[in-house]
């Protein structure tokens, strides 16, 4: 699969680096509906914390010895401290510890990222830049390159080893517009913007790491 290299202002890139070689058995996948689902799935329940759990009164550490005799009193007949009417006692009925620690196996975890960046390149929703460099890290001037871009509602932008300095500055905040580098790529986040941008540096290191 070829792919047209644009610049930030969205005019193509002249010469022998005009066109980039995408591997089909990356970026020409047929997605599946099921093993995206899985994957996503995955990730967001791996992003949930350990529900905490509450004190029930065999947790709280009270006397267990009977306030007063039984009868005789006046008073009702209690047993101990540690029940759930009295102030520090255990809670009745309370949240149970939850460790959301779900697995998926690795294979499906790469074929996931393989298919939605497969759905990108299918839908047209892909745009491959030469790269990120600005002269200065101004908010203005970029939005003013990234309007002929086209990138839609919304755009994740995938650099290489690590995401331009002064693109990461200016884009800060621009709504609509995540950066990061290659090796944070996920499905979720691909699927979840309009339109997928990489930079020649992104598909290199792409490639690089499912090979490896």
């Amino acid at each position: 699969m070829k792919l047209k290299v644009k610049t930030l202002d969205g005019k193509n890139v002249t010469g022998a680096k005009g066109e980039l070689e995408l591997k089909d058995e990356i970026f020409g996948l047929d997605p599946r509906a099921d093993i995206l689902h899985r994957v996503v799935t995955w990730q967001l329940e791996k992003r949930r914390p350990t529900a905490r759990a509450a004190r029930e009164r065999s947790d709280v550490n009270r006397t267990g010895a009977k306030w007063y005799k039984q009868k005789g009193t006046g008073n009702a007949r209690h047993g101990d401290k540690r029940a759930p009417i009295f102030i520090g006692g255990g809670k009745a009925h309370g949240p149970r510890k939850r460790d959301f620690n779900p697995s998926l196996n690795k294979k499906v975890r790469v074929l996931g990222l393989k298919m939605a960046l497969s759905d990108k390149a299918k839908s047209d929703n892909l745009i491959v830049v030469d790269n990120l460099d600005l002269k200065e890290a101004k908010t203005k001037a970029l939005i003013g390159k990234l309007d002929k871009l086209d990138y839609g509602k919304s755009a994740l932008v995938i650099d290489g080893e690590a995401v331009n300095d002064a693109f990461r500055k200016a884009s800060a905040n621009i709504i609509g517009i995540d950066v990061m580098p290659a090796i944070g790529a996920n499905v979720y986040d691909i699927l979840n913007h309009e339109t997928l941008v990489l930079t020649r540096a992104a598909v290199e290191q792409l490639e690089a790491r499912f090979n490896g």
